[in-house]
């Protein structure tokens, strides 16, 4: 094993024990198996008990640019996997950015933590699945990955269940990220049991405005980064979302909110990440 030192360049293949970014263990894909700008990375953290999977599109950037860090969450039954290969979002990412049409950008992609069907990206049981995306994927892309940086601009995105974990924890930490957005999200917790075999009771919250996302943009309306979200209209959340989008309008906390064709399924939101990542792009 290959233990990283205060010299190892970002970049470099490399596993670790030397606590360097919290980590006691840290391991990096090696540059000479990748493809397509992707690489994987492994950290072991009190927050999962364990270890926890990073999928990350890192573009070639010149010199010693900090670009921004976007988070992308996977729904129910997903991985750190599911983005860039059950839609290919990398492949159009970096041919974007070729053309001059998004600025350089680095995709952080996650697993929940694994747990059950689905975390909800909720602590919950013990473990921390909010830390483990708000803080540990960060500080990994940080320490591992060419162009990261504390000052790299942040933000964050998801579909369904990541939907749901995104807009959250946008808005919860909406002092850390610069926008958020979710695809086909779950608004509120109940909403789960569409999905999941396990018991509402385990992911329950102590604060009841952390299971619902109208309650949570309430309650963070001081700090709310810009927002939008969007749906298909033949999606079985179509009618949760609109619900969503009426009483923000009410409250008046600003949003934007778009429906497009399209169910619950890749095709769209394949497509439609696309649009999340140009909402960014405003703020980048």
């Amino acid at each position: 094993m290959t233990y990283l030192t205060a010299e190892t360049p970002k970049g470099s293949s490399f596993s670790k024990s030397d606590m360097r970014g919290g980590f006691r263990t840290l391991e990096i894909s090696n540059p000479k198996y990748e493809a397509d700008n992707l690489r994987f990375i492994t950290v072991k953290t009190p927050n999962l008990k364990g270890r926890g999977d990073i999928c990350v599109y890192a573009p070639k950037a010149p010199g010693e640019d900090v670009l921004p860090i976007v988070i992308l969450l996977h729904g129910v039954y997903g991985s750190a996997w599911s983005w860039p290969y059950s839609s290919g979002v990398h492949l159009e990412v970096d041919r974007l950015i070729k053309d001059g049409k998004l600025p350089p950008m680095i995709l952080a992609m996650p697993s929940d933590g694994l747990w059950g069907d689905g975390s909800a990206y909720l602590p919950h049981n013990s473990y921390n699945f909010e830390k483990w995306i708000t803080d540990d994927v960060v500080n990994a892309v940080i320490e591992t990955i060419s162009g990261a940086d504390k000052k790299s601009p942040l933000f964050i995105s998801g579909l369904s269940m990541g939907g749901f974990g995104a807009l959250r924890l946008g808005a919860k930490y909406g002092y850390k990220f610069k926008a958020i957005s979710g695809l086909s999200s779950i608004t509120s917790l109940p909403q789960m049991k569409l999905f999941v075999e396990e018991s509402l009771k385990s992911y329950m919250q102590e604060n009841v405005f952390d299971e619902d996302l109208f309650s949570t943009f309430k309650h963070y309306r001081t700090q709310l980064p810009p927002l939008r979200f969007d749906c298909g209209t033949n999606d079985l959340l179509i009618k949760h979302n609109r619900e969503l989008h009426q009483k923000m309008e009410k409250a008046g906390i600003p949003h934007i909110y778009e429906e497009n064709p399209g169910a619950h399924e890749w095709p769209y939101w394949t497509q439609h990440i696309i649009t999340s990542l140009k909402f960014f792009a405003q703020y980048m």
